[in-house]
């Protein structure tokens, strides 16, 4: 498994990197077949009156993207927090999976991998270029879905909306997490 850990606002010691490896191993221990890659982003906020420290996880899993995040007034705490929480959506997920004995929604054919021979050839002759402030950009392939099987991903990757293609007439649908309980489809008036 590929792990990656960043740090926003706050000097990544070894000792913070080996606490983080060693707890999301530990979460995905009896998940480690399903598990390619790991993202994990460490955060402490600016403020200090306002002592929120993050840790957020994202899992890709056999072609399902997991995310967690959690917040506490301590970075080891907020780890461990994310770390169970991880844990708990992976054997869901798995769950689920042995439940209906089919492969979960793949989002693996949408990305061409192209070998890297040095990391200079990355920027060799590219200028550097930032994105608009305030416009992130995503873009992935949206299989046809039902709005049960959007509803998991929704809880999977722990958002308050999920963008899907229906599968009975092909729209753009937004599924989201109403404020008191339930869900919601949002779709476009014919």
């Amino acid at each position: 498994m590929k792990l990656l850990i960043h740090g926003r606002n706050l000097e990544l010691t070894q000792s913070l990197r080996d606490y983080t490896k060693s707890k999301i191993d530990k979460a995905i221990h009896n998940f480690q077949e399903m598990v390619k890659e790991a993202d994990v982003h460490l955060s402490v906020a600016r403020n200090p009156r306002v002592p929120q420290q993050t840790a957020e996880v994202t899992l890709f899993a056999n072609g399902t993207v997991i995310r967690a995040q959690e917040r506490s007034e301590n970075l080891y705490a907020s780890i461990d927090l994310v770390a169970s929480k991880i844990a708990r959506q992976l054997r869901k997920c798995k769950e689920r999976q042995n439940h209906k004995n089919k492969p979960p929604h793949s989002i693996s054919s949408s990305i061409e991998l192209e070998p890297i021979t040095s990391p200079e050839s990355l920027t060799q002759g590219k200028e550097p270029h930032l994105p608009n402030p305030g416009v992130r950009k995503k873009y992935f392939k949206m299989e046809p879905m039902t709005i049960e099987e959007a509803r998991y991903q929704l809880d999977l990757i722990d958002h308050d909306f999920y963008l899907f293609r229906n599968i009975d007439n092909q729209d753009l649908q937004v599924i989201y997490k109403r404020n008191h309980g339930g869900y919601g489809v949002i779709q476009e008036k014919n």
